[in-house]
């Protein structure tokens, strides 16, 4: 456990310890009580954004997921599932954010969770404005856990490494889910593209991406066909895939 309040030491630490399961408490009351000068000096550069929210959000996915688990969470179904990633649960530096703040408010630069990535959050606060990051990064969608068993292992992503470890989990996830016939210059992929269609700079944005990663040949440009995914099975496992509802 590191012994300075550094922010970027302090949210690594809490994603380690909840993956090692060990005492999460002491972690989250510092990142709770954090002096806002602290995370304004930690939080000046695009890595270090990325890398802190992308940790801060995964670690309080997993663990706002254990503490509910006995609770029959999303036994009411798409709504329960809303409210849990829109209630505000998450202390940082004294503001209360939820889930949907950090991931599309902080990761993706303020835009809403619906209209396929092309709506901005009209009224951001102070604290969203001052500490997001500065453009959306479409690679965030394959490094934030909503507990899927189709997501690829949580890391612990550092300021230094970060583009590089979100490569490294980019290429998984395209490897595990992508599909591609060559006959009909078809592939087949995830219907997160579909839902951030926007982020990822439209259709042709997606093609690109999908060629910047090998999940495509180079000199094709495949039609896109999106597969179904069965959201409601997702939140019964954890950031290794092992269920939490038992």
């Amino acid at each position: 456990m590191s012994t300075q309040l550094d922010p970027l030491s302090l949210s690594a630490d809490l994603l380690y310890t909840v993956k090692t399961e060990g005492d999460a408490d002491p972690l989250r009351e510092r990142l709770a009580t954090l002096e806002r000068s602290l995370l304004d000096r930690a939080l000046t550069g695009r890595k270090g954004k990325l890398a802190f929210w992308l940790n801060c959000y995964n670690a309080y996915a997993q663990l706002l997921l254990e503490e509910e688990a006995d609770d029959d969470l999303f036994d009411g179904g798409l709504l329960d599932e809303w409210k849990f990633f829109a209630r505000d649960q998450i202390p940082i530096s004294g503001v209360w954010l939820s889930l949907n703040d950090i991931e599309h408010g902080m990761l993706r630069s303020s835009k809403l969770p619906w209209g396929m990535g092309y709506l901005p959050r009209l009224f951001p606060s102070s604290f969203e404005r001052q500490f997001r990051l500065g453009e959306c990064d479409p690679r965030i969608h394959f490094a934030v856990s909503h507990g899927a068993d189709h997501c690829p292992p949580i890391a612990v992503y550092s300021p230094r490494d970060v583009d590089e470890e979100l490569d490294i989990a980019i290429e998984w996830f395209l490897e595990e889910n992508v599909s591609y016939d060559s006959d009909e210059a078809k592939a087949t992929i995830p219907r997160l593209f579909r839902q951030y269609r926007g982020d990822f700079g439209g259709t042709s944005g997606i093609v690109s991406f999908l060629r910047e990663y090998n999940a495509v040949p180079a000199e094709t440009t495949p039609s896109l066909e999106y597969e179904r995914i069965d959201w409601s099975a997702d939140l019964d496992v954890d950031l290794d895939g092992n269920d939490v509802r038992r």
